[in-house]
């Protein structure tokens, strides 16, 4: 079924803030550039309850967010401008019926939203000191709170934001299963629209060589991800990547092509799969 999404540019630019939302659905997202905060700051949109996201990276260059619930996002924000240097963009999702959301609504939200960002383990969190237990709400306001949050999750989407994104791997005709090997590594993946996603249970090399990108980060990733099963690295859930060079390297710990190193069952390059240049794509 398809959807209309209704996107107003607030300064007339297409990189600053703007107001997203479905039509005939009440969340509205309004995302927030730091560089613009002080200009749309006092924007009624934002003196209401809401959850907001902060995104930007950390030290190492790994996505970061920090996930919370305010009565005024345009009073909240100033304390986080002040004191969290890592963001360089905020996502508020607010309701556009006044009378909807509520105290006890966003802290249910907020509660879904950290323990689904932490479940899928596509951002680094270590600002949320917390994983806050559900909310118990009666059910009149539970359903709405759930559809809301669904709507969170399509909004934050579409915006380009993938904390919410579930690493499940969906193989169907518009997908291709994918294999990689070497340096000990036996690596399955499915690629397609969403990017390229290396499934649980593949064997993933235990070091880095000198030739490596980022080998702090992958060893991390490594030890986050993975379990030591024999003396064998093995992933312990889906793992999706924005890129099939990213996700080779992290299989390899070296550098890798992932347009030539991903194969299908006949030996198949993905490059050959998808008659493109990977110079251009990747």
């Amino acid at each position: 079924m398809g959807k209309t999404i209704t996107t107003y540019l607030i300064d007339g630019t297409p990189k600053g803030p703007r107001m997203v939302y479905v039509s005939n659905k009440n969340c509205m997202a309004i995302v927030v550039p730091r560089s613009k905060l002080n200009d749309i700051i006092s924007r009624k949109e934002l003196q209401k309850y809401a959850l907001y996201i902060l995104l930007g990276d950390n030290e190492e260059g790994e996505p970061k967010a920090y996930i919370g619930e305010t009565n005024n996002f345009s009073k909240r924000i100033k304390d986080h401008d002040q004191k969290k240097g890592f963001w360089s963009k905020a996502l508020v999702f607010v309701s556009q019926n006044e009378s909807q959301i509520d105290k006890a609504d966003v802290l249910y939200l907020e509660a879904k939203a950290i323990s689904l960002a932490i479940e899928n383990k596509q951002f680094v969190l270590d600002e949320n000191k917390q994983n806050p237990e559900l909310p118990i709400l009666p059910e009149r306001k539970r359903d709405p709170d759930d559809e809301f949050f669904e709507d969170i999750i399509f909004l934050a989407s579409f915006i380009g934001c993938n904390i919410f994104e579930t690493t499940a791997a969906h193989h169907d005709k518009y997908s291709k299963m994918l294999f990689l090997t070497g340096r000990g590594a036996e690596a399955k993946a499915i690629y397609n629209e969403n990017g390229l996603t290396v499934l649980a249970g593949s064997i993933i090399a235990g070091n880095n060589t000198t030739t490596c990108p980022s080998p702090e980060k992958r060893l991390k990733l490594i030890s986050e991800l993975t379990s030591d099963i024999d003396g064998k690295r093995v992933l312990k859930l889906n793992k999706q990547f924005d890129s099939p060079s990213a996700a080779s390297v992290f299989c390899l710990g070296r550098s890798s092509n992932g347009w030539t190193a991903w194969h299908d069952a006949k030996g198949i390059s993905l490059k050959s799969l998808m008659s493109i240049s990977p110079e251009t794509s990747d």
